[in-house]
């Protein structure tokens, strides 16, 4: 009879959590994460082993990879043959592992991220380093544990004679966590532990002193000691990694970078094809050639430069834009005491030596224990070979092996391993001589367990002995440092000539936001016709520009945008181009107030915001330079309900003419507008009255005495002179510009600045556009209202006015 099923009436989220926290143990503990003590994941540390069991050594045969791999699974580790065979792999590639613990022959993979033969192809056997990993393993250095299918043991952890973990380093990611450590130079870790083990309450800065830092298999350049620093202290840091890379000059007065080594764990193949796309995609300019020289000599990658090439500015590109530079960050995670911990140098190099303390007491208590048991025999032998007459007569009057040892064991006190001893001694081992051998040997045996003895009886005398094995591994296996560590992170300055060629260019912004770049060969051909847009658009900005300057995008909401004049959509002339909110993540409902072109952004050039509510703000034009340029940034602090006039480029020596709504001109000199920085506020600019609001901001030079337009929502325009006006302090009310009116009062819609042959414009409600030559408007005082352009209860009232220069087309003022 079938038994019967069993269900367990279990929360759905116990059996989960439990059933992943068991998974997550055996993740963490026994597959991605090293042990501190030995520095290996337990697939590597079963393939070591597996391999010395073979006796597939240094001083042995290559044998074939399929066969270590096979008994790696059949017996330790059941998991899939490929990834037993790329841990080999691994621990076999130069370009990966400081010491290899494995060497092969036959493909093992390269550089460029070409995958290795199959294992049925290659040939592998333990490296002579890797045998220090196991040496003395057969005398209970360490503890066994079963396993898989109980069938025979494996090692818990390698003896392991020197801190492996930092000198090959190791990298993993298990469930909520993850490992980067870096590999090391054999020399310096040595030299560290030992100082570590003379001074134990030494810091981490006295270990500094002898480890530098980081040792890459690949070579390079780290920059960051503080960095470095950091991360030996409390285990995590960065620093940046770069290739080695030098200027060299070439026939024909050209010059060439040779790339001789290059970050680690960084695919070559890879870098090299995104250099050349970087050439192809004229992400950079001056390139003219990007080749892999690599082979057996060196690794070698050539970028070849065309004449007259930047090429520290184009090797500063390929740092900041390629893999040829990355960051490089310290986590350094490993099992201690069956959990992982995050380790800072010390205690890393705290668990090696607590760990050598444990494999070298027990090594010395196995040879101790060995030397005992023989010296024992000995002894037996000697006291057999002085009375032999007897022994022998007793011996041949036994009946059996056994009846011999028993009668020997009686008549002369010989113990049972004594007596064993001597009934298997042989014939020839009872000539005079052997007494002479047996007495050497029992001198020498007595020596050995005095000398063992002390090792155990003193811990001065057991890390003496550790650091005496640790310098002879220094001296065998010791290798120059492959890395240069400098102190300082080098500031990449990139010329923008570098990655850009320099060419002339028109760019234009409309009203709406559509903005493009256009060749001046296409705007030529045009013959000055209006490119392409909606009919309520208008041409705001055409601007001859050259490709590397950089042209500032102010919104009314207080926003700004940068963007690189080379980065602008390229169309021909007559085309509506792209709205910047398909360039910049912004607001497509914020109108641009102004665009201003910038050359280079100077500590001795400002900008002047003007707002609403009558603020106004000055700051230098420096700050409003940003890496970050994906979205819009803010350019000054607004309060609610509260828009920016108008923003200008000014040389902090100007002269500002401000107006309101209700009719008030105020005029000052620009100096009387503090310095703030970028995300503030500003000054008052404006006393005004409640219900007022700051309308127009006019800018021109001191010597400059302008005329002003003042526009009023009637339609009413009249041109005043500069003189009417008195100049006054920033944050005075003004003087009054309109006459008075209880019956339809006029307001001020804007106030221009007028200069050379400026054209204004006018615009209605009705959309019906106005263009008037400010010279034909007599000078009038500050008390009318001017003359009536157009009726505005048919035509609908102004509201937008703008000037044009006649020479160029480019709007002026806003």
């Amino acid at each position: 009879m079938e038994q019967k099923e069993r269900y367990l009436d279990l929360p759905l989220e116990d059996v989960l959590g439990d059933r992943f926290g068991r998974y997550s143990k055996y993740i963490i503990q026994d597959r991605a994460l090293p042990d501190a003590r030995d520095g290996l994941k337990p697939v590597q540390r079963r393939i070591l082993y597996a391999m010395h069991m073979d006796k597939n050594t240094n001083d042995k045969p290559f044998r074939k990879s399929a066969k270590t791999v096979g008994n790696v699974i059949g017996n330790y580790h059941p998991h899939g043959d490929s990834s037993v065979y790329e841990a080999m792999i691994r621990q076999s590639q130069d370009w990966k592992m400081r010491h290899q613990l494995v060497q092969m022959h036959g493909n093992n993979g390269s550089v460029d991220g070409d995958p290795p033969a199959a294992m049925r192809y290659t040939e592998a056997r333990l490296s002579k380093i890797a045998s220090e990993m196991l040496k003395d393993i057969e005398k209970s250095t360490v503890d066994f544990m079963p396993n898989f299918d109980d069938s025979i043991e494996e090692p818990v952890v390698l003896p392991g004679s020197y801190p492996n973990l930092l000198v090959n380093g190791s990298t993993g990611i298990s469930s909520g966590y993850a490992t980067d450590i870096p590999p090391h130079h054999l020399g310096e870790v040595i030299d560290a532990a030992i100082h570590q083990m003379d001074h134990p309450d030494c810091e981490v800065k006295d270990l500094l002193r002898f480890i530098q830092g980081p040792d890459f298999p690949t070579g390079g350049v780290i920059q960051g000691a503080e960095g470095l620093q950091r991360a030996y202290e409390t285990g995590k840091g960065k620093v940046v990694l770069r290739g080695k890379a030098e200027v060299q000059s070439i026939r024909g007065n050209k010059e060439q970078i040779v790339i001789t080594e290059i970050p680690y764990e960084i695919n070559k193949a890879n870098l090299v094809k995104k250099m050349d796309e970087l050439r192809i995609d004229k992400k950079v300019d001056g390139i003219a050639e990007v080749r892999d020289d690599t082979d057996r000599t060196g690794m070698s990658i050539v970028i070849e430069l065309k004449k007259d090439a930047d090429s520290l500015g184009i090797l500063h590109f390929l740092y900041k834009n390629t893999d040829l530079q990355v960051s490089y960050h310290f986590n350094m995670v490993a099992i201690h005491n069956k959990t992982p911990k995050l380790m800072g140098l010390k205690q890393m190099l705290q668990a090696y030596i607590t760990h050598q303390k444990e494999v070298m007491t027990r090594r010395t208590n196995f040879d101790l224990n060995k030397a005992k048991d023989r010296a024992h025999i000995v002894e037996g032998l000697i006291k057999a070979i002085s009375i032999l007459d007897e022994v022998i007569a007793t011996i041949r009057a036994s009946n059996d092996k056994k009846d011999a040892k028993s009668r020997l064991e009686s008549a002369y006190q010989f113990t049972e391993a004594q007596s064993e001893a001597i009934v298997n001694l042989q014939l020839y081992r009872l000539t005079n001589t052997d007494i002479t051998t047996l007495e050497k040997e029992a001198k020498e045996l007595r020596d050995l367990i005095q000398k063992l003895e002390l090792i155990l009886s003193d811990e001065k005398n057991l890390l003496k002995e550790i650091k005496k094995e640790l310098r002879y591994i220094k001296k065998t296996y010791h290798n120059e440092r492959k890395t240069v560590i400098e102190d300082e992170v080098e500031d990449l300055k990139i010329n923008l000539e570098v990655v850009v060629p320099s060419e002339d260019v028109r760019v234009s912004i409309t009203k709406d936001g559509y903005v493009k770049r256009s060749s001046v060969r296409s705007y030529t051909a045009s013959n000055g016709e209006v490119p392409t847009m909606k009919e309520t658009d208008r041409l705001t900005h055409n601007l001859e520009i050259n490709t590397t300057d950089t042209i500032l995008i102010f919104t009314r909401s207080g926003s700004y945008l940068l963007l690189p004049v080379h980065e602008l959509p390229e169309t021909k002339w007559k085309d509506t181009g792209q709205h910047v909110a398909n360039l910049v993540a912004m607001d497509q409902d914020d109108p641009i107030v102004n665009v201003i072109p910038i050359q280079e952004f100077r500590e001795d050039r400002w900008l002047l915001f003007a707002t609403k509510a009558g603020m106004i703000k000055r700051t230098t034009l420096k700050e409003y330079y940003a890496q970050r340029r994906s979205k819009a940034l803010t350019a000054l602090k607004l309060k609610p309900q509260d828009e920016l006039l108008n923003v200008y480029l000014t040389t902090g020596e100007e002269e500002v003419f401000l107006a309101s709504k209700k009719g008030y001109g105020l005029w000052f000199d620009e100096e009387e507008v503090s310095v703030t920085g970028q995300r503030t506020a500003g000054v008052k600019g404006m006393n005004l009255k409640p219900g007022d609001e700051m309308v127009s901001m006019s800018l021109f030079p001191k010597d400059a005495k302008p005329d002003l337009m003042l526009v009023t929502q009637r339609g009413a325009v009249k041109r005043m002179s500069l003189k009417s006006f008195e100049k006054a302090s920033r944050a005075k009310r003004g003087l009054i510009m309109l006459k008075e009116l209880k019956k339809s009062p006029h307001e001020v819609v804007k106030l221009l600045s007028i200069v050379g042959n400026d054209i204004l414009w006018l615009e209605s409600t009705s959309l019906t556009t106005y263009e008037l030559n400010p010279k034909s408007f007599r000078l009038s005082d500050r008390y009318t209202n001017g003359s009536f352009i157009f009726d505005a209860q048919s035509e609908g009232e102004v509201q937008d006015v703008w000037l044009v220069k006649k020479e160029s087309g480019n709007t002026h003022e806003a």
